[in-house]
């Protein structure tokens, strides 16, 4: 494992997390004509993609069940645009930072983070990073906490891309690595909020893969190797997140870390789950 890594981005993803964690965003999505969550998700979260196809989308966000990205690509480009949507996402999370933690944004401490947290944010190679990539060609906005948001989602995405690698190294699939962080949480997997919703003969299916594979065990829980590949895969994320930190001196790292510590506290705290 890589501990920078890893604390990086328990500082970061309380702030990457803001679209799915508050009702800010959802509700400047909603003003553009949306009228569900998941038509909110997949605009705000495609939306760098530009105009491409649900297949790309699915191969890209990789942890969706059969058919779900197609009930929303590219039927929301009928509600918006891309560059709206990108718009209305950024307006919708910086209101909902402002709302949580109001002045603490306003010093020149959180200004000066943010622009070490963007510099370290741009700074990574795109190559094997499709979601890093699209959002690096979206314009930072001059605004602070505008571009604190920016930055935490080069961060995420650039992450994300990595996780999807490593776990493709270990064979496993998106659905499958719901069960694995369900049974790594103690959730029994068909309660997971992720995958809940899927059909039980889905859901039996990739558990009995995983079963076979000998990474679950007859009573339903990760077995030591099941614990061993989750471990792995987590510590392979962390090793592959770590280059957009290195283009900081240690010491501009530690400023961000000062500043960011308290802040993500405030964001987890205000997290509804």
């Amino acid at each position: 494992m890589n501990p920078m890594a890893r604390q990086m981005f328990e500082l970061v993803e309380p702030i990457g997390v803001i679209p799915y964690s508050a009702d800010e965003p959802n509700e400047t999505m909603f003003a553009l004509g949306f009228t569900n969550y998941w038509d909110t998700y997949f605009a705000g979260r495609a939306a760098p993609l530009g105009l491409v196809a649900a297949e790309v989308v699915d191969a890209l966000f990789y942890n969706f069940g059969p058919g779900e990205v197609a009930r929303h690509i590219p039927k929301v480009w009928d509600t918006t645009t891309p560059e709206a949507a990108i718009a209305a996402r950024r307006d919708g999370c910086a209101q909902a930072l402002r709302r949580i933690l109001g002045d603490r944004l306003d010093t020149p401490e959180v200004a000066r983070a943010t622009d070490l947290l963007l510099q370290a944010a741009v700074s990574a190679p795109v190559e094997g990073r499709p979601m890093y990539a699209a959002l690096r060609t979206i314009p930072a906005p001059d605004e602070v906490v505008a571009r604190l948001f920016h930055a935490a989602s080069l961060l995420r995405e650039h992450r994300g891309d990595g996780h999807i690698a490593a776990l493709m190294v270990d064979g496993i699939g998106g659905l499958e690595a719901h069960v694995l962080l369900a049974l790594d949480m103690d959730v029994p997997a068909k309660s997971f909020g992720r995958i809940h919703h899927l059909p039980d003969p889905l859901l039996d299916e990739v558990i009995d893969g995983l079963r076979q594979r000998g990474l679950i065990g007859e009573d339903g829980w990760l077995t030591d190797a099941g614990h061993a590949v989750k471990d792995r895969i987590e510590d392979r994320t962390d090793d592959l997140a770590a280059l957009p930190y290195e283009a900081l001196a240690p010491a501009e790292l530690a400023e961000v870390v000062d500043v960011l510590e308290p802040l993500a506290a405030l964001l987890v705290a205000a997290q509804p789950w």
